[in-house]
């Protein structure tokens, strides 16, 4: 079956960096789309950043764009997310999601497998 394992949440103070990991298996990944989504208390899940097939294409929620990279490595079937320059607002649980094709989605409902959450704090 499908696994979405991700990594690298931890406790940070505003300014620091995380690297986010999300290790997947059961799935062809290069032909899915990858993206990371976002929950913080109180809140509804959101749309952080995803990436289509190749890497060449990424798309990121203004909240996050130009402090938040997302990458893959297709031979390691692994994406990533390099978060830079980290902010209290972006404490949350931090979801790694899947859906088969091209078509780089925003919407929670167009992903057809999730990850078990990895929690990043940012405070001093």
């Amino acid at each position: 079956q499908v696994r979405l394992v991700e990594s690298g949440g931890g406790l940070v103070q505003p300014g620091g960096s995380l690297r986010l990991s999300c290790a997947a298996s059961g799935l062809t990944f290069s032909s899915y789309v990858m993206a990371w989504f976002r929950q913080a208390p109180g809140k509804e899940r959101e749309f952080v950043a995803s990436i289509r097939w190749s890497g060449g294409s990424t798309y990121y929620a203004d909240s996050v764009k130009g402090r938040f990279t997302i990458s893959r490595d297709n031979a390691k079937n692994t994406v990533y997310m390099q978060m830079n320059s980290l902010k209290p607002e972006d404490t949350a649980v931090y979801y790694c999601a899947a859906r088969p094709g091209t078509l780089a989605y925003r919407t929670i409902g167009e992903y057809d497998y999730w990850g078990q959450g990895t929690q990043v704090t940012v405070s001093s």
